[in-house]
């Protein structure tokens, strides 16, 4: 009997050779197969273990609306809708322990409404003619999708789409049998930061936090890594949050491609996930380094990070602004939120004598949060730097009260 089973997603109507290549070589690998047409017109040579008029069903239409509507994206986004429902039903009654799905453009647009349906640990496989393609929005991709450019495979099979068929489909059966799933029985925080480099809390609060009973994830702040955070806060994964690194804000409101998304540091709140918040590298903007900078900030001092990212410094006026974004989200919340204000500094470069230390700048923010800071924060000044131990300090001061509340659970 094989050990783990993968669902194979696509068109068979049209790329019946691909995907049956790929089920040989799942099972030749000992895993087992489960299949799902995602096709409107046609059919497969061989009937799947999910038709397309399935997969329409489960989104609640028809493959006959499909085709009366008359266009392509149309049809396609009903099979999307479709897909996604179907999967996550499926995965919820054990049906898979991973997935694949094969597509061209098309393809690869349903692939991403069914990853995102998708929890947190189950492989998702993308082969796709478009894989890593700018066309491809950030905020679609599935915090753990994984994708590899279907090339030379537009129609038909040759050694060379073979290469990346038999790599996706030995992936995902491997991935299926190596994953540890999140055990989310255990209380979770998740935290943003930076590397230690430019701030240093984490160090000391990781294994403080983790005595204290809790699991401890750090996100990466730079685009990719927020949209995760965000993700897993909108679902409630989180115990509670420490957002003190929401420079991602910043980099949306200036016009960053690097970037998290409108919702960041609004989908905590929204949960009522507790929240303390600090405002880490606040006063940069990060900006993909071998581009130029946003027109936004065109002209101001650059800090180049390395060859893929560079910052930008926001002048007093877009600090302010900073000030105001983030106070409107937190203004949303509906759960506790504490508000850590470091009054000698955000970053590690901003100390006294560092390359990017502001201190009218700082001065500014600091103002301007004061002022905007909405009823429902408490707001805490703390005469340190936030890589000061006084600030983690701080931090794990809120953590115990809300555990002796009860409003962090042990």
């Amino acid at each position: 009997m094989a050990d783990k089973t993968i669902l194979v997603v696509g068109t068979w109507d049209t790329k019946d050779d691909e995907l049956g290549y790929m089920t040989q070589v799942i099972r030749g690998q000992g895993g087992g197969v489960v299949t799902m047409d995602v096709s409107v017109l046609g059919d497969p040579a061989a009937p799947c273990d999910w038709s397309k008029h399935d997969v329409a069903e489960a989104g609640g239409s028809s493959i006959q609306t499909a085709i009366d509507s008359g266009d392509e994206n149309t049809a396609m986004q009903i099979m999307a809708e479709g897909a996604a429902a179907l999967a996550l039903r499926l995965y919820r009654e054990g049906a898979f322990d991973g997935v694949v799905v094969l597509g061209g453009s098309m393809g690869t647009d349903l692939a991403l409404d069914l990853a995102q349906a998708l929890p947190l640990g189950v492989p998702k496989y993308v082969v796709s003619t478009v894989s890593f393609s700018a066309m491809l929005p950030p905020e679609r991709l599935a915090a753990d999708i994984q994708m590899i450019l279907w090339a030379g495979g537009l129609y038909g099979l040759n050694s060379i789409c073979k290469a990346a068929l038999s790599q996706a489909a030995g992936a995902v059966l491997g991935a299926a049998r190596a994953v540890e799933k999140p055990d989310l029985t255990k209380p979770l925080i998740g935290m943003t930061s930076f590397g230690k480099t430019v701030l240093r809390y984490m160090v000391s609060l990781k294994p403080a936090l983790e005595e204290r009973g809790f699991e401890v994830a750090v996100f990466h702040a730079t685009g990719m890594g927020g949209r995760a955070f965000e993700s897993l806060a909108a679902d409630g994964v989180f115990a509670g949050v420490m957002d003190f690194a929401p420079q991602e804000v910043g980099n949306h409101i200036m016009g960053s491609s690097i970037s998290a998304g409108p919702d960041r540091m609004t989908n905590a709140g929204k949960a009522g996930i507790p929240q303390i918040v600090a405002p880490g590298c606040y006063d940069l903007v990060d900006f993909v380094g071998w581009q130029d900078p946003p027109a936004r900030v065109a002209g101001q001092e650059v800090h180049a990070h390395n060859r893929l990212l560079s910052s930008v410094m926001m002048t007093p006026d877009q600090r302010r602004e900073m000030a105001r974004a983030m106070c409107v989200r937190l203004a949303e919340a509906k759960g506790p939120v504490v508000l850590l204000l470091p009054l000698q500094g955000c970053n590690e470069w901003d100390r006294p004598g560092g390359p990017l230390c502001d201190a009218d700048g700082l001065a500014d923010f600091i103002d301007e949060v004061r002022a905007r800071c909405p009823d429902n924060v408490a707001l805490r000044e703390i005469g340190c730097h936030i890589n000061d131990p006084a600030f983690s300090t701080a931090a794990l001061e809120v953590v115990d009260a809300w555990i002796a509340q009860g409003t962090l659970p042990r």
